[in-house]
């Protein structure tokens, strides 16, 4: 009996000191405690924000124009985008062509691609106005630098990033734009541009290709260009210098070659087709392993690398993050083997 009594005596002792302890805490300013993110694999991610879709407006055939809406929003530059999280779950990038002082909404537009892989379909079709849509961001691997002046070249929805710009330039910067598309009516903001002396618009219909062989850069000057892959080649081949911004992973080479893969912590040796990509090789043996874009943006499917050279091809990932990661969808080996913490 007195064991009990002893046992009795220090268990009231430590629950009068347990309820003391408590009082304390909860009388502190740091009470109640945030709660904390749940952990996360792969590369840190801003921190997700819940927008209302407040408006949504055609502004060109095949064009819509999301204004999103939310408190406190981070801030951005020219040439940021945001990921959204469309409500199918896929992942897709929307360059913001907004204006960067307003700290309530953010805007985007899209271009619905009919043979595309549904991201655009989804915007398109499902994003109705009033509803709630997940954002990471802003990020900028777009950056507008300063220069004496500037030339930008723009093909179909590629205005959205360069209309940010030419916006935030400052009354009598020196800039000039070539502004590319199919047609008039398929070119978003074209009415608002169209009236600047500075702003070249060639409608294909109307006018032909464009002629880049007539595009002068002055000494000094940056060359900015985003639009399709082909514009973009064609720009790039004209001034090497100028700064892109894609909408697709860059293209493989022609000498892409067969690689080994090993799986370490699985225990697996895989082999990568010349004409196949990390993603497919993975997944065939590890169906779970997590992916969304596919084309070297979202960072979904960056994976830890413990060996091998890497052939970076994603728009993502900063110098630091490639020395030891690589977005397994779109980044090959250089040389002939590859080993990945999967």
């Amino acid at each position: 009996m007195p064991r009990l009594r002893t046992a009795v005596a220090l268990a009231g002792a430590a629950l009068l000191v347990h309820r003391a302890v408590r009082r304390r805490i909860e009388a502190s300013p740091l009470w109640p405690m945030p709660a904390l993110d749940p952990p996360t694999s792969g590369r840190p991610r801003s921190r997700a924000l819940r927008l209302r879709v407040a408006a949504r407006e055609t502004v060109a055939d095949g064009v819509v124009q999301l204004r999103l809406e939310g408190e406190r929003l981070p801030g951005w530059e020219p040439g940021a985008h945001l990921d959204v999280v469309l409500p199918s779950g896929l992942v897709r990038q929307y360059s913001l062509c907004g204006d960067p002082a307003d700290a309530s909404s953010y805007t985007i537009a899209a271009r619905l691609v009919a043979d595309g892989r549904g991201g655009s379909r989804e915007v398109h079709e499902r994003v109705a106005e009033g509803m709630e849509l997940e954002v990471r961001g802003p990020r900028n691997r777009f950056p507008l630098a300063g220069a004496d002046s500037y030339v930008f070249v723009a093909g179909g929805i590629g205005i959205t990033p360069i209309l940010s710009m030419v916006r935030s330039l400052p009354p009598g910067a020196r800039w000039r734009l070539l502004y590319c598309g199919r047609s008039r009516a398929s070119m978003p903001f074209v009415a608002e541009l169209a009236g600047d002396e500075r702003v070249t618009v060639v409608a294909e219909d109307e006018d032909g290709r464009p002629d880049l062989d007539a595009l002068t850069v002055p000494d000094g000057a940056l060359v900015y260009c985003c639009g399709p892959q082909g514009l973009m080649a064609a720009v790039q081949e004209r001034f090497p210098a100028v700064r892109l911004e894609r909408f697709g992973p860059s293209a493989g080479g022609a000498d892409d070659q067969a690689f080994e893969l090993e799986l370490r912590r699985s225990g697996r040796t895989l082999t990568v087709p010349a004409d196949s990509t990390v993603l497919a090789a993975v997944r065939a043996e590890l169906p779970d392993t997590a992916y969304s874009c596919a084309q070297g943006f979202c960072g979904t499917c960056q994976q830890r690398v413990l060996a091998g050279e890497v052939d970076h091809r994603d728009e993502l990932l900063t110098d630091a993050e490639r020395a030891d990661s690589m977005l397994i969808c779109v980044s090959r080996a250089h040389g002939g083997r590859l080993v990945l913490d999967l």
